[in-house]
């Protein structure tokens, strides 16, 4: 038994350092169906910090860390890059890794000192749309494949998707197991309370972002961050790696100062 929890594959085996290594801690947490290289153009723009990224579970090089796919164990797995990195961190989750980093600061406040999540989903709320890309994966729990793959196709056209080798597109529809499996947990119950968190925390959204999306980032402002509602002008959902600049100068930098 202990042989085996020590051979397992764990999210920290894709854990990769950037930038200075006297720089201050942050640890970027990324969304479905991405990987941590969605942070690498960002990363240029703050060379100064020693900035940490990973796969989560599902995805990437941790593709072959087991479910379940939930928010709980996508907790889990941030607790334990954090404790593998020694130290206090600030976070910065995008989409589903906002969630991720929101339901961990919750748990283990003791590890963050402060927060950013930018276009975090809040799928449990009634007013969430159901018709969103996020719901329509997570209703098809007996296609993971084809929830991938009409997933990524809403965010990058089928034109884009047409173009990649097939090997990429299976590689990405076997992905579908965790986007599936993470989007139907966040219609269950609340992933987190508000009332919980202790830490500062920045809400982020892009000027382009639909209705809903924006509900819930100022949602967040008002209720849990000691600063205004961020908002990134003409900036779509990946602006990590669409707007990076931007990202780095309007959510990490920021963030770096935040403090209670």
């Amino acid at each position: 038994m202990g042989a085996d929890s020590d051979i397992r594959p764990k999210v920290s085996q894709s854990l990769t350092v950037h930038g200075d290594p006297l720089g201050e801690t942050v640890v970027l947490v990324h969304g479905s169906m991405d990987r941590q290289a969605a942070f690498a153009r960002t990363l240029r723009h703050v060379r100064e910090l020693r900035a940490y990224t990973y796969d989560r579970r599902g995805y990437a090089k941790s593709d072959r860390v087991p479910g379940p796919f939930t928010v709980a164990t996508n907790v889990d797995d941030l607790i334990e890059v954090i404790e593998s990195i020694g130290t206090r961190v600030r976070a910065v989750g995008h989409s589903f890794g906002g969630t991720t980093v929101l339901a961990a600061a919750c748990r283990r406040p003791d590890l963050f000192d402060a927060v950013a999540v930018y276009e975090s989903p809040m799928s449990w709320e009634p007013w969430w749309p159901r018709d969103t890309g996020g719901a329509l994966a997570a209703a098809k729990q007996d296609d993971p494949e084809g929830a991938a793959e009409m997933f990524l196709k809403r965010f990058i056209g089928d034109d884009r998707w047409n173009r990649l080798p097939e090997s990429t597109k299976q590689k990405r529809r076997s992905e579908g197991r965790a986007l599936v499996g993470e989007l139907s947990d966040l219609r269950k119950e609340p992933a987190y309370d508000l009332k919980l968190i202790k830490v500062p925390v920045l809400s982020a959204v892009g000027g382009r972002a639909g209705a809903h999306v924006r509900r819930g980032a100022e949602f967040l402002a008002e209720r849990c961050s000691p600063s205004p509602l961020v908002v990134l002008d003409n900036a779509w959902h990946n602006a990590p790696s669409s707007s990076p600049e931007a990202f780095a100068e309007a959510v990490i930098r920021p963030l770096m100062k935040l403090a209670y």
